[in-house]
C-alpha cells in the first residue's frame, strides 16, 4: 500500500499535515476513545496527511502507542509512531519493529524519549540502551534487507518499508547546548533519518535558523515544522522547564496571560497564532506541519489549516509577532536586520566565552591519552605489548582493578568495558549521562542544565563543547559515531579490550588484531 504520509512530505506541492494524539494511561478509558475517535473525524476531513502517536509523554505510563497505531490504520488514516529509546534494550527495539512492520505501521519519529518519572510503585529504571543514530541504523539496515549471521552463514530477512524521522531543538539558549544539538542533527541524518521534526518553541528566527542550516549543510531531507495550540497553564509549565525540550519565553508567557482575560480565556489568538506559524513555516520552506494540543478538536485543526494557507501568501509581515528570544540567547547565524531572520553567514563563535569551566583533569587526561592512547605514538606500543601478554591470564585481575581504581576516581568509571571517554572529551556518558547518551546530547536540557538534574550538574555535551572548543577541536563531535555499549564486555578492562581490538574503536583507528600499529589515516 502507499505511505500517503510519506508521499505529502516529499511533494513540493503539498504541506504535509500531522496531528498529535497521546493515547494516555489505559487501555478503554475515555483518553483512548477521544483518540480513536479524532483518528474518524481526520479521516473522513481529509486534510491531514498523517496522526502522530506519543510514547509515555513526560517519563509516565500510556498505552503503547504501536497498537494505537494499528487501530488508527484501520480508520484510513496514517500513524505516525513516536518511537522512543527509554524504556527498551535493543532486542526488544528490534522485536517491536517487526511487529511493526507487519501491521503496516511504517512511519516513525525516532528520539531519545523523557526520563522515566512514574510507574507502578514509583519510578521504572531507565534503560537508554541504544540512541536515535543507533536506531535509525537499524531501521535503515531493515529497510535495505536485515543481515546478520546465521548457524549456516548470512541470513538476509525481507526489506521493511519504515518512514523513519528524528527530531531536534534549536531552542537552546547556550552556544555548547545548540552547537551539540547540530552535530547529533548531522549524525541522525547519516544514519538514515529521512525526515526531521523540531521540538516545540515559538522563535521565528529559530525556525529560520533550523531550516537554513539543513540546506547549508546539505542535509536534504523534509522538514516538518512543530505548532502546539498554547494555553496559559502549558505555557507556564512549560516557561518552568517542567516539560524539558518545550521553551516559552517570558514575554510569550506575558503576552498569553493578558489573552486569557478575554472572554473566550484566550482560545480565538490561540488558535490564530497557530495559523500564523503555519504560514510562516510554508513561507520558509518547511515541508510541513505537526500539530499539538490537549484535547483540539479535528475542527480547530481544518481552521489552523485554512487560515494557515490564506495566511502564507504574506507571511514574512507576520514574524515580528514571533519575535520571542531567550535572554541572551545564542544564534547560530547573524541577524538579517531588514528580515528579522537569519543572514547566512555564522555567527563568530571563536573567542566567545566558554559556557563551562575547564576542568584540570581534562587537561590531564588529554596529556596521558597523547602518550598512550595514540597509535603509533609514545607508549602505545608497550601499553599495547601488556595488555596482550596479561589478557585470559593471571595478572588480567590486577591489571583490571588498578585501571577500575583509576577512572572511578577521575571519571566516576562504571565498569562497562567498552569505553567511551576517548570519544568524548573525557565525560563518561555511562556514568554521569543519565540517559546514557554516547553521540550527543537529548534534547531536554536547560540553560545548560541536565534534564534530570536542574541546576545542579551541567549537560554533559556543555562540558564536553566546552573542553574541545577550549582547544579549537569542538567540530570532533562531528566528525563519527560511537557505537553502543558491547555488554559482552561489561566489568573486564576496557584498557585490554582497547588494545586488543574488541572494543568500538578498532575499526575506526585500525586496532584489530590483523591491522598494524600505524596511525590510521583518517580518524573519521
Amino acid at each position: 500500500m502507499e505511505n500517503r504520509f510519506k508521499k505529502s512530505l516529499l511533494d513540493p506541492n503539498t504541506m504535509s499535515v500531522t496531528w498529535e494524539l497521546v493515547p494516555g494511561r489505559g487501555s478503554r478509558e475515555k483518553s483512548q476513545e477521544s483518540a480513536l475517535a479524532a483518528a474518524e473525524a481526520a479521516a473522513k476531513g481529509g486534510k491531514v496527511h498523517a496522526l502522530t502517536i506519543t510514547d509515555n509523554p513526560g517519563g509516565n505510563p500510556a498505552m503503547m502507542a504501536d497498537y494505537l497505531g494499528e487501530e488508527i490504520l484501520k480508520k484510513g488514516i496514517e500513524p505516525l509512531v513516536h518511537f522512543t529509546c527509554k524504556d527498551k534494550n535493543r532486542n526488544q527495539m528490534e522485536s517491536q519493529l517487526y511487529a511493526l512492520d507487519r501491521a503496516g505501521v511504517r512511519n516513525l519519529l525516532v528520539m531519545t524519549g523523557d526520563y522515566p518519572v512514574s510507574g507502578f510503585e514509583g519510578r521504572p529504571k531507565p534503560v537508554f540502551d541504544l540512541d536515535p543514530t543507533h536506531v535509525l541504523s537499524l531501521i535503515r539496515d531493515m529497510n535495505n534487507g536485515l543481515e546478520y549471521p546465521g548457524m549456516k552463514g548470512m541470513i538476509k530477512h525481507q526489506a521493511s518499508d519504515f518512514f523513519a524521522g528524528a527530531a531536534v531543538s534549536p531552542f537552546k539558549a547556550n552556544e555548547a547546548e545548540q552547537m551539540v544539538q547540530y552535530y547529533k542533527l548531522k549524525k541522525k541524518v547519516a544514519s538514515g533519518a529521512q525526515f526531521i521534526v523540531p521540538q516545540l518553541g515559538f522563535d521565528a528566527r529559530k525556525f529560520h535558523e533550523l531550516i537554513q542550516f539543513m540546506k547549508l549543510n546539505n542535509l536534504d531531507v523534509p522538514v516538518v515544522g512543530n505548532i502546539y495550540i498554547l494555553p496559559y497553564g502549558a505555557a507556564r509549565i512549560m516557561n518552568q522547564n517542567q516539560l524539558p525540550g518545550c521553551v516559552v519565553t517570558d514575554k510569550l508567557l506575558a503576552k498569553l496571560d493578558e489573552e486569557r482575560q478575554a472572554e473566550d480565556k484566550g482560545a480565538a489568538e490561540r488558535l490564530l497564532r497557530a495559523a500564523k506559524m503555519y504560514a510562516f513555516m510554508k513561507g520558509m520552506g518547511y515541508a510541513g506541519v505537526h500539530i499539538g494540543g490537549h484535547n483540539i478538536k479535528y475542527e480547530q485543526v481544518e481552521y489552523i489549516i485554512d487560515k494557515g494557507e490564506e495566511l502564507s501568501a504574506n507571511w514574512m509581515d507576520l514574524l515580528p509577532e514571533f519575535d520571542f528570544p531567550m535572554d541572551n540567547g545564542f544564534y547560530y547565524y547573524e541577524k538579517d536586520y531588514k528580515t528579522g531572520l537569519n543572514t547566512e553567514i555564522p555567527t563568530q563563535r571563536k573567542g566567545r566565552p566558554l559556557d563551562t569551566e575547564v576542568e584540570f583533569t581534562y587537561r590531564i587526561s588529554r596529556l596521558v591519552h597523547s602518550m598512550m592512547f595514540e597509535p603509533g605514538k609514545n607508549f602505545f606500543g608497550l601499553m599495547k605489548n601488556v595488555s596482550k601478554k596479561v589478557d585470559g591470564k593471571s595478572l588480567e585481575r590486577p591489571y583490571h582493578t588498578i585501571e577500575h581504581l583509576a577512572k572511578v576516581m577521575l571519571y566516576d568509571c562504571k565498569d562497562c568495558g567498552d569505553c567511551a571517554l576517548m570519544d568524548i572529551a573525557y565525560v563518561c556518558p555511562m556514568s554521569q549521562c543519565p540517559k546514557n547518551q554516547r553521540n550527543g546530547a537529548c534534547g531536554g536540557s536547560f540553560n545548560g542544565w541536565c534534564e534530570v538534574y536542574p541546576n545542579e550538574k551541567k549537560c554533559i555535551y556543555v562540558r564536553v563543547y566546552s573542553r574541545l572548543k577550549d582547544y579549537g577541536q569542538e567540530d570532533q563531535l562531528d566528525t563519527y559515531k560511537i557505537a553502543p555499549c558491547n555488554w559482552d564486555l561489561h566489568q573486564t578492562s576496557s584498557w585490554i579490550n582497547f588494545y586488543t581490538g574488541k572494543d568500538h574503536s578498532a575499526e575506526r583507528l585500525g586496532l584489530t588484531e590483523t591491522q598494524k600499529d600505524a596511525p590510521a589515516a583518517d580518524k573519521k
